[in-house]
């Protein structure tokens, strides 16, 4: 195997791409309010844990990751990769006795904040560089070793003298990397790339005693995922690829991670390979003010929020974590402009002709330019209430295959590209029943549907709770009667 340094390309793209990396690598690390007494921070660690082989058969995380993918490699093409993840860092608080002495405390008051036991999150790196051509047949494996460590650090108050310690304990962590390639019959000269990561460490329960996941954190590789670029060529997108490789594609085995395109959008020669499913080139949004570790909280709530906790709040959250502080100084600094940025952005204008009247019938007339489903659309401007006068979700119909679809028609379900649910996959191929046809300001047409078999449809229906599907992810199942 040949490694050597990452080319100062190569380190461009990837520090692009650990942008979007880091939220991966750090999601869920301490939730809101930040404080370690939050029963949400007391299960820590929630995505790509990859835990020691001798634990991982008694619970129900995994020891590995697997990933498939294509590309299109060029000449004499290398590949950089780079497995990132979290080491937990197990951290005590000890109070200086007078005499010299250390005692270990559950917390330690100091005058900006109050220090207790936490398990830190500090990044680890296992790095790359193969000629595609190595990689061809059995590959190459890369076993690598974090020896265990302890370090110490002073705690001083506020006039400088040390009034305790932070103890930090790093267990040994072992893994390997597996890569190998093979080529493709077809077309054009594809390969298939396998990139596997596995935690290797020998650490079992003692004998006689059942760990639980506390116990077997320190000895795990935590939130694990890959970033690779090819030095000349491209991968192929596994959730958009051409028509002559979706076959391939989707003979792809990924397990407990997805790969998806990174970088700036249009390129391809960058793959981010991550336990949480994202859409090709994700991207942090510009107006983000910094790491908030929550993705299911809005910016401008959780900063908001975070900016209410009471000053003893603050003080716990501010020795729980460095990271946590900086979330804490980050809202209590926070400019009204910066703030107010967060309300909202648009990312791109374009000009939007209201919808018009349905179609009631084939003897409706087209007051206006049809939509691309037959719906007349008039010149009255969307935000004019008297346009919605013209819509019945009841009555409304959509033409689709040639056929006229409405409420009561029976189709079968085909979830687009453009979700990225991982429930959707359950609906695939699924029979349901149109409730409604309802239309949007921008002329869009959604179709309010149940799913066949489905117990709780008589509720749904009830409630006005229904699951939404574009024409296009639709296909008629019977002409209406």
């Amino acid at each position: 195997m040949t490694v050597t340094a990452f080319a100062s390309d190569t380190e461009e793209r990837f520090a692009l791409a650990r942008q979007v990396a880091d939220a991966v690598l750090f999601e869920g690390y301490v939730l809101y309010p930040y404080r370690a007494s939050a029963a949400k921070n007391r299960l820590r660690w929630q995505f790509g844990v990859l835990v020691p082989p001798g634990w991982g058969a008694e619970c129900e995380e995994h020891d590995f990751q697997h990933t498939e993918c294509l590309m299109e490699p060029k000449g004499d093409a290398t590949l950089s990769v780079e497995v990132r993840f979290l080491r937990a860092r197990r951290r005590t608080v000890q109070r200086a006795r007078p005499d010299g002495g250390w005692d270990t405390v559950p917390e330690l008051h100091l005058d900006d904040r109050v220090l207790v036991p936490w398990d830190e999150g500090g990044e680890e790196r296992v790095e790359m560089v193969a000629p595609v051509d190595e990689l061809l047949g059995d590959g190459i494996v890369h076993p690598f070793r974090l020896p265990a460590r302890e370090d110490t650090e002073p705690v001083l108050d506020a006039a400088g003298r040390t009034v305790g310690r932070l103890v930090r304990r790093c267990a040994e962590v072992s893994g390997t990397v597996r890569l190998s390639a093979h080529e493709l019959d077809g077309p054009y000269r594809a390969v298939r790339l396998t990139a596997v990561v596995e935690n290797t460490s020998d650490w079992t329960p003692t004998e006689g005693h059942t760990a639980d996941r506390e116990a077997a954190l320190p000895h795990s590789l935590v939130a694990t995922h890959l970033l690779m670029a090819l030095s000349a060529g491209s991968f192929l997108s596994m959730t958009d690829p051409p028509e002559w490789a979706k076959g391939a594609v989707a003979a792809c085995r990924n397990l407990h991670t997805w790969p998806v395109l990174a970088g700036e959008p249009g390129s391809a020669d960058l793959v981010l390979s991550s336990p949480i499913i994202l859409e090709d080139h994700p991207a942090i949004a510009p107006e983000s003010i910094g790491a908030l570790y929550d993705a299911t909280e809005i910016d401008e709530i959780l900063a908001l929020r975070t900016a209410a906790l009471t000053d003893e709040e603050k003080r716990e959250a501010r020795g729980t974590d460095e990271r946590a502080a900086a979330v804490i100084e980050l809202a209590d600094t926070m400019p009204a402009e910066v703030l107010e940025r967060l309300h909202g952005a648009v990312r791109s204008l374009r000009e939007v002709t209201g919808p018009g009247p349905a179609d009631h019938g084939p003897t409706a007339p087209a007051d206006g330019f049809p939509d691309e489903y037959g719906v007349p659309r008039p010149d009255t401007p969307w935000w004019d209430p008297a346009s919605d006068a013209g819509f019945d979700p009841t009555e409304d119909r959509v033409v689709v295959d040639g056929r006229s679809v409405g409420k009561g028609s029976r189709v079968e379900l085909h979830p687009g590209l453009r979700r990225t649910d991982a429930q959707d996959i359950f609906l695939r191929g699924r029979a349901a029943k149109v409730e409604a046809v309802l239309h949007d300001v921008d002329g869009g047409v959604h179709l309010a549907v149940t799913v066949e078999g489905d117990p709780g449809a008589d509720i749904r229906r009830e409630q006005g709770r229904f699951l939404y599907f574009q024409p296009d992810e639709i296909t008629p199942l019977e002409d209406d009667v």
